[in-house]
């Protein structure tokens, strides 16, 4: 009696050429795919600045932003309103901060010169910051460490970041409509709501990777 014949070593090499040899013949002749469609609109919202800062708050709303409006006489005010509200008794100031903005708060100011470790930030109640520019439709504000915004642990380490967004000169529709105006180069932060993150059963936690909470200031007629 003979022994039969051994069978070739099954190896992921020849499955893989089988596969790929099946899928060759099965387009072979195929027509060459189409080039896709570059007609795409660079934007879908309102085009009038008011349509823009309303569609801005809605969505950083959604995101449990908490959003505010006022105009340049009343923002100091609502600083103070909003720390004192919070209880901050210590807030963080970026570089180029206008200094009227943090008038009228009692909180401790933290000036970045030295500049701030990160422990002195952890002990840090809060931070007041600028941006770069703000999205409408996807609710989301840009800083890029520019003036008034500081470096990236300013704005993600104190658990209470006011970030202040000139209405309607910062807003912008789209993300294809900011990329322009972004430098590549720059540290660029896109906050959209306070940090959270979900596990695999979506048990939402706030606070993991930035700060717990939000508060956005749209500042009209800058």
């Amino acid at each position: 009696m003979t022994s039969p014949e051994p069978r070739a070593p099954h190896t992921p090499q020849s499955s893989r050429g089988r596969i790929l040899a099946r899928v060759r013949a099965a387009v072979a002749g195929a027509p060459e795919a189409p080039e896709p469609a570059r007609d795409h609109l660079a934007s879908h919202a309102p085009d009038d600045p008011a349509g823009l800062a309303d569609l801005l708050h809605a969505n950083l709303a959604d995101y449990r932003a908490v959003v505010h409006r006022t105009d340049g006489p009343g923002l100091p005010a609502l600083i103070a309103r909003l720390l004192a509200g919070h209880g901050a008794r210590s807030v963080a100031v970026p570089d180029g901060l206008p200094d009227h903005w943090l008038g009228d708060a009692d909180a401790e100011r933290r000036t970045d010169e030295e500049p701030l470790t990160t422990r002195r930030l952890d002990e840090t109640d809060a931070v007041v910051t600028g941006c770069a520019l703000a999205i409408a439709e996807t609710g989301t504000i840009v800083l890029d460490g520019g003036p008034g915004q500081g470096r990236r642990a300013l704005s993600l380490i104190p658990d209470l970041h006011i970030c202040v967004v000139r209405a309607p000169g910062q807003i912008v529709a789209s993300v294809p409509q900011a990329l322009p105006l972004l430098d590549p180069v720059r540290p660029l932060t896109w906050i959209s709501g306070p940090s959270a993150t979900s596990d695999i059963e979506l048990d939402r936690v706030e606070g993991v990777h930035g700060p717990r909470r939000l508060e956005a200031v749209l500042l009209t007629g800058a």
